[in-house]
């Protein structure tokens, strides 16, 4: 998952003195080559990671390390075994050492957390009140995507019949919204998924993959990579600040009545995508 405007906590935290016991410069190292892992390894070097900053001495750096993990650890990950080793790590560094907001808002990894368990099916016993209202806001922008309405322009759409969509016109179909960029490697990574998907399902399913970049640059990808699939434009987000987007990709679900049922931040197999569309009646074929 890639933070939109907002940088991961682990790299603002800037260098500090440790002893050679914690080693947290090792794991600040393996978690920014954590993507360079092949996937087939890459479940087990998560849980590894997650273990090894569980063992760390609380402090302000070791949050910052799970904090770190957990933005990481989504990316395509079917082990909800792994995920919930990662939720465990944050959440007993969080009760180490409570983090404080600066703002109305819950701090950073408090979110973190609250988006692990809602999204990823993983528990947590944090009772911390930054984390409950991280889920509470969690659960009003779910609300708040399952009303938004939009009109937009794009490529891809004479199959639909429309030089413009509207995702109201669109009910009779499940409809599966996805936010990406051309500048998100996460994003490239699912999107053969979702071009097999629409390709064998289309009679059922529609995809809308939403960018705020500017057209040539959307044109030229989407041209030279071959996806087929409706890409649309979003100029200044204002379809990405009404589902909430503050983060890349993300995926929301509606059911052929219009109501969304499934919502997943990250990076999702095909797998994973299609157990989400079966949340909207998805048959097989």
């Amino acid at each position: 998952m890639v933070r939109i405007g907002t940088a991961f906590l682990i790299l603002c935290m800037g260098s500090m003195a440790f002893g050679q016991q914690s080693n947290p410069n090792t794991i600040k190292n393996k978690l920014q080559t954590l993507r360079q892992v092949p996937d087939a390894r890459r479940g087990a070097a998560t849980k590894d990671l997650a273990l090894e900053i569980r063992a760390l001495p609380p402090s302000r750096m070791k949050v910052a390390l799970a904090d770190g993990l957990a933005r990481l650890s989504t990316e395509g990950e079917e082990d909800t075994g792994v995920i919930q080793e990662v939720a465990t790590t944050l959440s007993s560094a969080l009760k180490e050492t409570p983090m404080v907001s600066n703002s109305a808002k819950p701090s950073e990894p408090y979110y973190a957390l609250a988006k692990l368990v809602r999204y990823e099916g993983v528990t947590s016993d944090m009772t911390d009140p930054q984390y409950k209202q991280s889920m509470e806001i969690l659960k009003a922008h779910d609300a708040d995507a399952g009303t938004s309405d939009f009109t937009l322009e794009g490529y891809n759409l004479k199959q639909l019949g429309m030089k413009k969509v509207t995702l109201s016109k669109l009910r009779g179909k499940i409809v599966l919204v996805n936010f990406w960029a051309t500048w998100c490697p996460p994003c490239r990574a699912e999107m053969p998924d979702l071009q097999a998907i629409y390709n064998h399902f289309q009679d059922q399913l529609v995809i809308l993959s939403i960018t705020d970049e500017e057209p040539l640059k959307v044109a030229s990808f989407v041209g030279s990579a071959g996806y087929k699939y409706p890409i649309l434009l979003d100029p200044g987000r204002k379809v990405a600040n009404e589902f909430r987007v503050d983060a890349i990709p993300q995926s929301f679900v509606f059911d052929r009545s219009g109501k969304l049922v499934a919502h997943s931040e990250d990076m999702r197999t095909q797998k994973q995508l299609l157990a989400m569309l079966a949340q909207a009646g998805l048959k097989p074929e």
